[in-house]
């Protein structure tokens, strides 16, 4: 049973107070999604940096149950969304009804209903939504705000987590590079190895009835207002030495030009892989990351390990492919960033 912690009344809450909640809060998301410790604990460290997140992977590997566990543990306003072909953003913003009198009505729709209280937003199968839903969440994710009803509003603790499945490919449309880079990371989920794990899942009743098993998450945020609050003594607490600045700053050198920096990749022509990516967005949030990493792990500094942990997803998704790699994406981009980690000099 995962113990429910408080935070002291006062706004000062100690890194280690928010530490002991992190490592509840990923308790208890275990309770209800079991081998998936990697994409749980990635995460718990978007949650703490107040970044959106994206989940991927094959149909029925749980990536649903996982942001629904989030959002319960999370607690606050919470509304959810299903991409669908014929989704239009006005079925984001409000809705229009007939009302018992016969006259029409409008009300706030989910990403208006608890007004700036509105802590987590889910988008369920985000590629099936038109482009259109997808730049009305672009402004959302990147301002925490939109204009509707002639003003404009503001949603100051919004966090956004979508998933997408990359088995089905008709009637579904790839984000576009802004909006995926506007996702703090972008995690793989895939059905887990351990046979025993395997085994409790498809025998064991008390995964069959998910609407229960997400009821019984507790809610381990207390306060989720205050996560700003966390996220922002996380990044002060936690230094990055100059050799790591070095290090890091290496790093993103060669992911911005691998062919100049002699990476090769089997079948693959370097100078002609790389499209775009590697933003000083992107590598700061491989920075957040990677200080997130360290917190969590108990120490006030990053260390290389903690880098090469979050390397993949909060970079990854934001290295843009050639067209012509772009299909082999999912085997080229893995293998892409293991040559990098393994190209530049880790310091001593």
């Amino acid at each position: 049973m995962t113990t429910q912690l408080t935070l002291p009344a006062s706004p000062e809450a100690s890194l280690d107070d928010w530490r002991r909640m992190a490592l509840a809060f990923e308790e208890a998301v275990g309770t209800a999604v079991i081998g998936q410790e990697r994409a749980i604990r990635l995460a718990t460290l978007a949650v703490f940096c107040r970044g959106h997140v994206l989940l991927e992977g094959d149909v029925g590997v749980g990536k649903t149950t996982l942001l629904r566990a989030i959002a319960q543990a999370i607690g606050g306003p919470y509304e959810r969304i299903e991409g669908t072909i014929d989704l239009m953003p006005a079925d984001v913003v409000y809705a229009a009804y007939l009302g018992e009198d016969g006259r029409p009505r409008v009300d706030p729709g989910p990403i208006l209903r608890h007004g700036s209280d509105l802590a987590v937003f889910f988008f369920n199968e985000i590629n099936r939504a038109r482009p259109q839903v997808h730049a009305l969440l672009l402004r959302a994710m990147a301002e925490r705000s939109l204009t509707a009803f002639q003003r404009e509003h503001a949603f100051p603790h919004l966090q956004v987590f979508a998933d997408r499945n990359r088995v089905e490919r008709e009637e579904t449309f790839e984000l576009p590079a802004a909006a995926r880079d506007r996702f703090f990371m972008e995690i793989d989920i895939a059905a887990p190895a351990d046979p025993d794990q395997r085994r409790r899942l498809i025998f064991d009743p008390v995964f069959h009835d998910t609407d229960r098993l997400i009821e019984a998450v507790p809610r381990v945020i207390t306060d989720y207002r205050r996560l700003d609050d966390a996220a922002r003594a996380i990044q002060a607490g936690v230094d990055v030495s100059p050799t790591m600045q070095s290090y890091l700053f290496a790093l993103w050198d060669v992911l911005r030009d691998p062919a100049t920096a002699g990476l090769s990749l089997p079948d693959v022509a370097m100078d002609r892989l790389v499209l775009g990516g590697a933003s000083p967005r992107g590598v700061s949030a491989m920075v957040r990351a990677a200080r997130a990493q360290a917190w969590i792990e108990g120490r006030d500094y990053v260390v290389p390990g903690d880098v090469a942990a979050i390397l993949a997803p909060s970079m990854g998704h934001r290295i843009f492919l050639t067209p012509v790699y772009e299909a082999r994406r999912d085997r080229i981009v893995p293998d892409l960033l293991n040559a990098v980690l393994a190209h530049v000099p880790v310091p001593a």
